[in-house]
C-alpha cells in the first residue's frame, strides 16, 4: 500500500509542478477535464490562447509568468517535502510531527500566496485589468484542480 500511494503521491506531485514544454492545443477555461489536460499538454500555449496578447502586452506579461511559476515551483517544493516526509513515516506520528507538518504545509500555502499578490499587483500595472483579471481566473482554476488532485493522493495522519 504504502508504495501505491507513494507512486499516486508523486504522480499528483509531478503533475502539480508541471511546466509542460510540449505543444498542444488550448482548451476551454470552463471545461476542467479539458482545462486540466491542456495544462498537461503545455500550460503556455493555453495562457496564450486564453490572453491572445498583443505583442507589446506579451513583453510585459511572459517575464511576470515566469517569475511566479518559479515561486509555484518553489512553495510545491515545500509541499512535496512535506507529504515525503508524511509518507515515509513508518510508526503512529507524534504531536510534534504533526505540529511541524501542519506548519510546513501552512509556510507554503502563505509563501505561495504571497507570490500571488506580489504577481497580480504587476500584471494589473502591466496589462489591461481585463486582461489580468483573465489570467488570475484561469491560474486560480488550474491551482485548483492541481490542488484537488493533490488532496486526493495525501493520506490524513493517523
Amino acid at each position: 500500500m504504502k508504495t501505491n500511494l507513494s507512486a499516486a503521491l508523486f504522480g499528483a506531485l509531478a503533475f502539480v509542478a508541471v511546466t509542460a514544454l510540449a505543444q498542444g492545443q488550448a482548451a476551454p477555461a470552463n471545461d476542467m477535464q479539458a482545462l486540466r489536460d491542456a495544462v498537461k499538454t503545455d500550460k503556455k500555449a493555453l495562457v496564450t490562447k486564453t490572453l491572445d496578447l498583443t505583442p507589446a502586452e506579451a513583453k510585459k506579461f511572459w517575464p511576470i509568468y515566469d517569475t511566479y511559476q518559479r515561486a509555484l515551483d518553489g512553495s510545491n517544493r515545500q509541499v512535496a517535502r512535506a507529504v515525503e516526509s508524511l509518507v515515509g513515516f513508518d510508526r503512529p506520528m507524534s504531536d510534534a510531527f504533526g505540529k511541524q507538518l501542519a506548519n510546513d504545509l501552512i509556510v507554503a500555502d502563505e509563501n505561495e500566496i504571497k507570490a500571488r499578490r506580489k504577481m497580480q499587483n504587476q500584471l494589473m500595472r502591466a496589462l489591461p485589468p481585463k486582461k489580468a483579471a483573465r489570467y488570475l481566473q484561469l491560474e486560480s482554476k488550474i491551482r485548483a484542480f492541481q490542488d484537488y488532485d493533490l488532496a486526493v493522493a495525501i493520506p490524513l495522519i493517523k
